[in-house]
């Protein structure tokens, strides 16, 4: 399928929030394009190299789609809030005119096998406990609510775990359960401990 996209300095996992202020021309385009559509979506990727602005950036090839949630529209910008869905992987970039877009094929979501509720806590202890060492107003509170249901919070664990967009370019890509809370955990402990 082909998915407008927003190429971002940040990863969006699936069950995550995202804020967004949107002024660059090419994206009130494709925000108005989304919005004539029945369900609002659109594609995030990481930026691999270039800004955010202005167009010409490098982009990674595995993204997430993001529904529109919420959208007020400024003085100068809209402001918006979507949250992760579906997982993909970019097949090829199209022209980027209007805006950015590509063709897409989803990824397999990742199922959840009781056996790995063992791994689930671990994750979540060791996320937590990193976050609580951490003295950055930037990250997510040690005791941050997550859902109950094990899929959506295992993403949302990789989702305020304190990485670097690299690493979570790489949870975002893994392929099942087991890999993600494991590399949850690893990529977690070496943020203390490198």
């Amino acid at each position: 399928m082909v998915l407008p996209m927003f190429p971002l300095g940040s990863v969006l996992f699936p069950h995550m929030p995202l804020s967004l202020r949107i002024f660059e021309e090419r994206y009130v385009v494709m925000l108005s394009r989304v919005l004539q559509e029945e369900v609002s979506e659109f594609g995030v990727v990481l930026i691999e190299r270039g800004q955010e602005v202005g167009g010409g950036e490098q982009r990674f090839g595995v993204g997430t789609v993001a529904r529109i949630v919420q959208l007020e529209a400024s003085e100068g910008f809209i402001g918006l809030v979507a949250e992760g869905n579906r997982r993909f992987r970019v097949a090829q970039w199209l022209d980027d005119e209007p805006h950015p877009q590509a063709e897409v094929t989803e990824l397999e979501p990742l199922e959840w096998d009781d056996d790995l509720l063992l791994e689930l806590v671990a994750a979540e202890d060791t996320v937590r406990r990193v976050l609580a060492q951490l003295d950055d107003e930037n990250r997510w509170p040690a005791d941050v609510d997550l859902t109950d249901e094990p899929i959506a919070r295992a993403w949302q664990l990789a989702g305020i775990a304190p990485l670097g967009p690299l690493d979570q370019v790489e949870l975002l890509a893994s392929a099942t359960m087991a890999d993600l809370l494991s590399g949850i955990v690893t990529k977690t402990e070496a943020v203390v401990f490198p």
